[in-house]
């Protein structure tokens, strides 16, 4: 019944709709100026890995004579046409409003410039730091007989040049060196402030580098590479030499996207293009500096607080409030931590304390993206060399965090830890971590877990949620969960945790089931669901089940999501919204009104394919009625969003909330309440909205 190709959206063309709702943050005005050059940086950066990824893998389908048809009914070819439309309207719409943010930096004193257009004496500046500072670092590359175009690596800049020498015509490739400032700042003039970019001085001064040759033409551009790890595990006698391996591979992969100045002439064009064998579908022309991510960084550089977000201070929990023994109030009661809003220095400070604690036996957690310096493995670390049995369970298969995943894991190892790989076949995604401790009464177990990375640089930057417990049941799966991945015990019977791929795909389910039936008996029947992404056609399948019967469904799906909500008979109550904002929302969230017994479960998964089938997964519920209030409250707060919310219509498309007589923004008034919490006053358990738990 629920089959129809017509009932579900395409996933690709599904994450690239996501993108543009974060481009049009860089055009919501109420947003600070550098904040909105920010966010043009981030979608640069999320199409990049869009292409290494995703767009690889079709390419790859394709190549290998697969041209099967996606649950939206599209073949293999089919979506990488309409990827390229889509792409190339975002890669247009990234670039007019980089042109309008200039104009408006130029207003504040921030100019970029080509050389040409520089001060004389700023002019005068850029040829020294040419010959002083970017010279000796360049090598240019002949193209010819005798020299084959060179390998460039994936997502470096280069520029082409075309030299003439009489009627003799030549071409050359220089990689422009990513060891100097993409962004150069020449000397100030007055007020205002000049950059002008790294490409942009080479071009400007490269006839240095071909005596006897004069400079016809240059151009800019950039490719794109496979990125997809493709690590046999089954036959892999060292997991972690095998990561390092197709590390090495990356690099070298398969070519899926040009950027080309548009101002390039034909002849450097059909260069580029036929040296590195591409098709049009395949190649963008750029009106503009090439490569925004670099943007991300720029806004990092320019010291103007005004043009900022205003900074905060995440609010410690209040039941940590006063507390010198974070065991002693872990002891007490159950506590709840929202991140960014809620600092994530106790859970720094529970593994830390743990590693100095004389009474701690064993600490046991898992990391999936640790980031930097570390706080947390440098505390592992220090557990393992005070002598404390330490297990950890590295994720080397994170993608793009391999390289910092290897590096942790020889350092925990080399401190005395006992390092996990991960598991054959699976990533492990789940966030736990375990603390056993002998205290007079017995030995008693710690737990924290997570809906986020254990990395405290992301922990202000994604809302994410997490809960520590002393629940004996919770204790008990926690001490089981490790034995399972560690060595060769046999899942057991759980107490409170499900755990994928073992399992979760039918909690859910049953959950869900459970819901259908209450909605058919007449008893409160709803569903609320805070995910990242919605990508699992048996799950699309289950809610179109659960609409059907008559139950009332939120979806609060940042991301991907291939549910069409509004389909007469088919999705009638189900609402989709999307929130894009100063945080990235990756909090995962699931309520079930159940009858009127309520229930509501926090997990490290989203409603994919992957997460269900293929990863290691928690899903654990929140039993303190206080917590439960203050989640539910957290949840209304999303659905009453309309200042950075976009709703989804039938046919897949988003349009911002619905504007109501007052503004809600979620983050923004979990923010507020951050800021009153540290000045005294406590997080609240409920919002002053109104509760809504309805369909918009």
């Amino acid at each position: 019944m629920f089959d129809n190709h017509d009932y579900y959206l395409n996933r690709e063309l599904s994450w690239l709709k996501f993108n543009l709702r974060v481009l049009r943050e860089a055009q919501d005005k109420r947003n600070p100026l550098l904040e909105r050059v920010r966010f043009i940086g981030i979608t640069g950066a999320n199409l990049d890995e869009f292409y290494m990824i995703r767009v690889a893998g079709l390419r790859q389908q394709l190549e290998s004579g697969v041209n099967k048809r996606d649950p939206s009914g599209r073949t293999v070819e089919e979506q990488l046409r309409e990827i390229a439309a889509d792409a190339r309207e975002l890669v247009k719409k990234q670039y007019n409003y980089l042109r309008v943010l200039r104009r408006e930096m130029e207003k504040e004193d921030i100019s970029f410039s080509t050389v040409e257009q520089l001060p004389a004496k700023n002019r005068a500046w850029t040829e020294e730091y040419f010959r002083h500072t970017i010279y000796p670092v360049l090598t240019p590359l002949a193209v010819d007989s005798s020299h084959p175009f060179p390998f460039l690596l994936s997502r470096s800049l280069n520029l082409a040049v075309e030299l003439r020498q009489g009627k003799e015509v030549k071409m050359a490739v220089i990689q422009v060196p990513s060891v100097l400032p993409r962004i150069v700042e020449t000397p100030a003039s007055g007020r205002t402030r000049w950059f002008v970019f790294l490409e942009e001085i080479i071009r400007a001064y490269c006839g240095e580098l071909f005596h006897g040759y004069i400079v016809h033409d240059v151009t800019a551009f950039r490719i794109t590479r496979n990125a997809d790890l493709d690590i046999d595990e089954e036959d892999a006698q060292d997991l972690l030499a095998e990561v390092e391996k197709s590390l090495r591979q990356r690099r070298r992969g398969q070519t899926v996207r040009l950027e080309i100045a548009r101002s390039a002439g034909k002849t450097l064009r059909e260069f580029i293009t036929d040296s590195l064998m591409i098709g049009e579908q395949d190649v963008f022309e750029i009106r503009g500096p090439i490569d925004t991510s670099y943007l991300m960084r720029f806004a990092d550089t320019i010291t103007y607080s005004r043009l900022r977000y205003e900074p905060f201070t995440p609010a410690m929990p209040a039941d940590l409030v006063g507390e010198d023994d974070i065991f002693a109030a872990l002891r007490r009661r159950d506590i709840l931590l929202h991140h960014p809003y809620e600092s994530f220095a106790p859970v720094v400070e529970f593994i830390n304390r743990a590693a100095a604690d004389p009474q701690v036996l064993a600490i046991k957690q898992t990391l999936y993206r640790v980031g930097g310096d570390s706080p947390i493995v440098n505390a592992l670390a220090l557990a393992a060399e005070n002598g404390k049995q330490v297990t950890v369970l590295v994720e080397l298969k994170a993608r793009f965090d391999e390289e910092n995943n290897i590096l942790w894991a020889r350092r925990l190892e080399e401190a005395g830890c006992h390092v996990i790989y991960g598991l054959v076949g699976l990533k492990t995604h789940a966030k736990i971590a375990l603390v056993v401790r002998k205290e007079s009464a017995g030995i008693k177990r710690y737990v924290h877990l997570g809906t986020g990375n254990y990395n405290d640089v992301t922990a202000k930057l994604y809302t994410d949620l997490g809960m520590f417990s002393t629940n004996d049941q919770l204790g008990a799966d926690a001490s089981a969960f490790f034995n399972v991945i560690s060595g060769y015990s046999d899942p057991p019977v759980w107490n409170k945790i499900t755990v994928a791929p073992l399992g979760l795909r039918q909690k859910f389910v049953e959950l869900i089931d459970r819901e259908i039936s209450f909605a058919r008996d007449g008893k409160p029947a709803r569903i609320i669901a805070k995910i990242n992404s919605l990508v699992d056609r048996d799950m699309v399948r289950k809610l179109y089940e659960a609409s059907h019967a008559g139950v009332r469904i939120d979806l609060i799906v940042r991301g991907i999501c291939q549910l069409r909500p509004g389909i007469r008979g088919v999705s009638d109550t189900i609402a989709v919204r999307s929130i894009v904002g100063r945080f990235l929302e990756h909090s995962r969230i699931f309520y079930f009104a159940n009858g009127g017994d309520e229930r509501v479960f926090l997990a490290s998964a989203d409603w994919m394919s992957r997460n269900l089938n293929e990863r290691v997964e928690l899903l654990f519920p929140v039993d303190d009625p206080a917590h439960v209030q203050r989640i539910k409250a957290i949840l209304d707060l999303f659905l009453q969003d309309n200042q950075k919310a976009y709703t989804m219509g039938n046919d897949g498309t988003y349009r911002r909330a619905e504007k109501r007589l007052r503004p809600v923004n979620a983050q923004e008034e979990l923010l507020q309440q951050a800021r009153r919490a540290t000045n005294g006053d406590k997080l609240p358990l409920t919002t002053k909205l109104k509760p809504a738990y309805r369909k918009e």
